[in-house]
């Protein structure tokens, strides 16, 4: 036990220490943000596929050159299994997901329908893990599925126009979630930062297979900034923005700080506006706050039951969360 895990100390660590994790919480909130504009930006020039799983193979490498650096101890038996969910989730599901989506729905439609995130995240965790929550987290969880479906509806033309990328992005939601749900408690027993390094080297050889089919169909034509773009999904979005994420899980209190994730929608928004110039409408705004405040409700509804120690270290705002960020490797055998 170390003087970071957050999930087994009976008192909140003294204000320095609390504002120390919402910092580096909030670093990795601000990096993770970009993703969806970003893609916005690079599909122009990029193909889905190849961005969806060239960049985990980019974030691959990065990840096998920390792992090795730092000896990092291997997942054992069935951890295998588990690291693969995590990868079919996180390093599969999502960025395929909302890369071809994003090819025809603009960057805020995005960031709302994914701002239902970390509540989907809490339901699948409370499933994940037998917690039997108040009425009210499902009233909440129930509401923000409205929420997003109706936004999603009412910015389409009606529930008749509800294009496909709605479906792709809701798909990406549901992905992420399995994926941080289990890679929350598979951190508790090899590591945070350690379990996304496994499952994007376990992924590499399928993303990298993918990725040679996606330059054969459509050699890659981007622009500058366009493969900036990539660049930044990468290394930053697909890799080094969990480092920052999971030192502020990591100093804690993991309940305070995984809630941070909530302004990401927001911070998605803003970054729309002003990297495409898209236009904020009344109704996207609108329906950004709405999914966020259900998202919200279902989270701290789901903190109030969650008892200490327990199911607490699993991610509550669509993160992997780690007890420590020192390698199991470190430990004297």
């Amino acid at each position: 036990m170390t003087a970071y895990d957050s999930a087994t100390r009976p008192l909140d660590p003294p204000l320095p220490a609390v504002s120390a994790g919402l910092a580096w919480g909030f670093v990795g909130v601000a990096a993770f943000s970009l993703t969806v504009p970003l893609t916005r930006i690079a599909v122009g020039g990029l193909s889905p596929l190849f961005i969806g799983s060239g960049r985990a193979v980019v974030a691959a490498l990065l990840a096998a050159v920390v792992l090795s650096v730092a000896r990092a101890a291997r997942p054992a038996g069935r951890q295998w299994l588990r690291v693969g969910v995590v990868a079919a989730g996180v390093v599969l599901g999502f960025p395929l997901l909302t890369s071809y989506a994003l090819t025809v729905t603009p960057a805020s439609h995005g960031a709302v329908v994914i701002g239902l995130l970390p509540a989907v995240t809490a339901v699948v965790a409370v499933l994940r893990t037998g917690e039997h929550p108040t009425r009210t987290f499902w009233v909440f969880s129930l509401a923000g599925a409205v929420a997003t479906v109706a936004f999603a509806a009412a910015t389409s033309g009606g529930a008749a126009g509800l294009h496909a990328a709605d479906l792709l992005l809701l798909g990406a939601v549901v992905a992420a979630a399995v994926g941080y749900a289990e890679g929350g408690l598979l951190a508790r027993e090899i590591g945070s930062w350690q379990t996304v390094s496994w499952a994007l080297v376990l992924a590499s050889p399928l993303m990298l297979a993918l990725a040679a089919v996606a330059v054969v169909r459509q050699a890659p034509d981007a622009t500058a900034p366009q493969w900036a773009c990539f660049g930044y999904l990468s290394a930053v979005s697909m890799f080094l923005g969990f480092f920052a994420w999971y030192r502020g899980l990591a100093i804690g209190p993991m309940a305070k700080v995984s809630q941070v994730q909530l302004l990401q929608p927001l911070l998605s928004l803003c970054w729309a506006a002003l990297l495409l110039g898209e236009r904020i409408g009344w109704l996207t705004a609108v329906g950004g706050l709405v999914v966020i405040a259900c998202a919200g409700g279902a989270v701290r509804s789901r903190l109030a039951v969650t008892p200490r120690g327990a199911a607490a270290a699993v991610p509550q705002a669509g993160a992997i969360v780690s007890s420590a960020m020192r390698s199991p490797s470190s430990r004297k055998r």
